[in-house]
């Protein structure tokens, strides 16, 4: 399970679908959200969007790996696709925040890698935060200032990206879930494999 956290803007969601699309084992986990669809978002595809009601039955059902209010919305990850894939032995991709990494974390222990991603400067966020044009400029303002905390949880992640360079970012991420994928407590039945090599 690789999880890819940074501050709204820093570049998560371009590196996630990168990732994606020269990725064929790697799965993107959908969260489920209360707040309202983006004009650029697919439902379904982008978030799962459902009422407040629905998303506390979810949590009360315990239907959600991990979940967490931002910016006055919910988030969660539901469980029952995630751990679908892994029994599928599909790798999973986590677009979360850092309140969701912790969850995530606790209730997957080991098998859990994070990345947290970070601007290359303050100014260069707001520029791109102002430049998608997805959000008002009272909204890049609170995500502005949200910022600063979201950055301090940098050391509870394994990995740190700078995105300067998106090409580079989406590289240097890649070569990360490559080397988790070759660490040995991550190889299923090795030791008989090793076996058959040796006794060969």
């Amino acid at each position: 399970m690789l999880i890819l956290s940074s501050p709204s803007g820093a570049g998560k969601t371009t590196i996630s679908r990168e990732l994606l699309a020269s990725d064929e084992n790697l799965w993107m986990s959908v969260s489920v959200t209360t707040r309202p669809k983006r004009p650029s978002e697919i439902a379904g595809e982008d978030y799962r969007f459902v009422q407040k009601g629905e998303f506390d039955a979810m949590v009360k059902n315990g239907e959600l790996l991990e979940h967490a209010r931002v910016f006055d919305h919910h988030y969660g990850t539901p469980r029952a696709p995630v751990e679908s894939s892994l029994r599928d032995g599909r790798d999973v991709l986590f677009d979360i925040d850092w309140q969701g990494a912790q969850q995530l974390t606790e209730a997957m222990g080991d098998d859990v890698v994070k990345v947290f991603i970070l601007p290359p400067s303050t100014a260069e966020l707001e520029r791109r935060l102002t430049t998608r044009a997805q959000d008002s400029a009272e909204v890049v303002a609170s995500r502005m200032a949200k910022a600063a905390g979201e950055m301090t949880h940098w050391a509870e992640y394994d990995y740190i990206v700078i995105n300067h360079d998106i090409s580079d970012a989406v590289g240097e991420v890649s070569a990360i879930l490559c080397a988790e994928r070759l660490r040995r407590d991550r190889y299923i039945d090795l030791s008989r494999f090793v076996g058959t090599l040796t006794e060969g």
